[in-house]
């Protein structure tokens, strides 16, 4: 038994919402559930659910004393690149099978549970203070409140969140608001507001669990491929989804697969390219021979958090199984390699004019095009926040060739910190990558005022990399700072920094 469960049990906690009527309704495709605002949440069930998660306070500490019993962290004891079988038949990644890249990795040493045992305790405990934090989607101020989060910065968050569907959103700020939780957060707000909480009957503390697990398997030490920038993906594909030449023609279950694609669309990133685990002979690299390595990893991941979380297990088998195909789908997507194949694909239905987005199959393609336009959207916002996330890219490229020049291994393209500048990098990832996508998604729009928006400014943080670019001595290189993400979507002739 979970351990999750053992403390919010089911017949307290799991209470599902129901539509009218308490039918799931019969085809997830229909619009009805859609176009609805927030609903009204049931207060009183509320309340009683917070009360018990107080109360399960100083049982979840004495959890932490103890550890996780052997028999429910089994997932986490089992060495390499172990799978779970689901039960729809789909192989699943093992979560916690790939560790942040080091040596280890290099020498093939096997990888304990130890780390993913520490992990699953973590998040079990961490529950409450994602509750806590989470508090503004609800309006609840619970009796013995943990003071991790200031009532300003909760008043704060709650009022960047009504602004959410602005390109001008700052995830940084909003990260630091809700302490570190902006996936959490974020998610919860956009499955209540787009109404998919009451259209597939999701149980509200299962959900959130679920989002937990997908923020917890971010990797914060990498600069680039993180949590935020998973967030940071969300809100962008939130503004796609919402461009009125898509928004009359998706369905409920299209938005939900466009925003937990974006959200779990880079989990469990090692912060490393594919041609590194290739040359280094990693264990995922020969598991999927070579062959779009970290998005079916990403992929995995994915359904094995949703599978664990049962955050689906109430629908019909087939419609999980769609569902888990669809994201397949959408995430691998997100492989730098296969750009030229998406973008020659969407010259051609713009040129044949023969998009037809009330087929499922059109909306689906044009959810990929709207989720590889949300993850390498970066050179298209305000400068301040384009230039932040430029910084934090290079900075993660620039430790895969300290890596690779450690272990002796030739360095990749645009990895030497010695002759690849930031301007000279960034300039060509907008040219041969971002440019060309973005002019098409514009044309697919027709010129809405958001992609006029996109284009005016990666016109203008070009011009401002060109022109720091001017002022920077050739072969400059970089130093250190931050934090960091994923390599997957930055490149300039870049395919193979990828």
């Amino acid at each position: 038994m979970p351990v999750l469960e053992r403390y919010f049990h089911s017949a307290e906690l799991g209470r599902r919402w129901t539509v009218p009527g308490g039918v799931l309704p019969s085809s997830l495709g229909s619009q009805s559930g859609c176009q609805q605002g927030p609903l009204p949440w049931d207060l009183p069930e509320m309340i009683r659910m917070v009360k018990l998660v107080w109360k399960s306070k100083s049982e979840l500490q004495a959890t932490k004393q103890r550890g996780v019993p052997e028999n429910e962290d089994a997932l986490h004891s089992l060495p390499g690149d172990v799978r779970l079988r689901g039960q729809t038949g789909v192989p699943a990644e093992r979560r916690g099978s790939y560790p942040f890249i080091d040596f280890r990795l290099l020498n093939n040493t096997t990888y304990s549970g130890e780390i993913g045992t520490k992990k699953k305790v973590k998040r079990l405990l961490s529950f409450q203070r994602y509750f806590h934090a989470s508090r503004l989607l609800r309006g609840l101020v619970p009796q013995a409140p943990l003071h991790l989060l200031d009532e300003d910065y909760l008043g704060q968050a709650r009022h960047m969140l009504s602004k959410v569907g602005m390109w001008d959103f700052d995830i940084f700020l909003f990260d630091r608001l809700t302490n570190g939780n902006s996936l959490v957060t974020l998610l919860c707000h956009l499955f209540n507001t787009h109404g998919l909480i009451h259209h597939f009957k999701l149980d509200m503390v299962t959900l959130h669990r679920f989002l937990v697990m997908v923020q917890e398997d971010y990797h914060s030490q990498n600069p680039y491929h993180n949590a935020v920038h998973a967030a940071d993906v969300t809100q962008a594909m939130h503004c796609y989804l919402k461009e009125p030449k898509l928004a009359s023609f998706l369905t409920p279950l299209d938005i939900m697969l466009g925003l937990l694609a974006a959200a779990a669309h880079d989990v469990d990133h090692p912060g490393v390219n594919q041609p590194f685990l290739i040359k280094t002979n990693h264990h995922l690299a020969n598991l999927y021979q070579n062959m779009s390595v970290l998005e079916n990893h990403h992929w995995r991941s994915t359904i094995g958090m949703l599978r664990e979380s049962r955050l689906l297990a109430h629908l019909p088998k087939e419609m999980t199984q769609d569902i888990e195909q669809q994201l397949r789908s959408l995430i691998l997507a997100t492989d730098i390699n296969r750009q030229n194949e998406f973008l020659t694909r969407l010259k051609a239905h713009l040129h044949n004019k023969d998009l037809r987005l009330e087929d499922s199959h059109d909306r689906h393609f044009m959810l990929q095009i709207a989720l590889k336009c949300a993850d390498i959207c970066n050179p298209c916002r305000i400068w301040e926040m384009s230039r932040q996330w430029s910084e934090r890219v290079c900075e993660e490229f620039y430790r895969q060739g300290d890596l690779e020049q450690k272990f002796e291994l030739e360095i990749s393209p645009l990895c030497n910190q010695q002759k690849d500048s930031i301007p000279s990098i960034q300039i060509g990832f907008m040219t041969y990558i971002v440019e060309p996508l973005f002019r098409e998604w514009a044309r697919f729009t027709g010129n809405s005022p958001l992609s006029a928006n996109m284009l005016s400014h990666l016109a203008h943080n070009k011009a401002q990399w060109k022109s720091l670019a001017r002022t920077q001595p050739r072969g400059a290189g970089h130093e250190h700072t931050g934090p960091g993400s994923d390599q997957d979507a930055h490149t300039g002739p870049a395919a193979d920094a990828k």
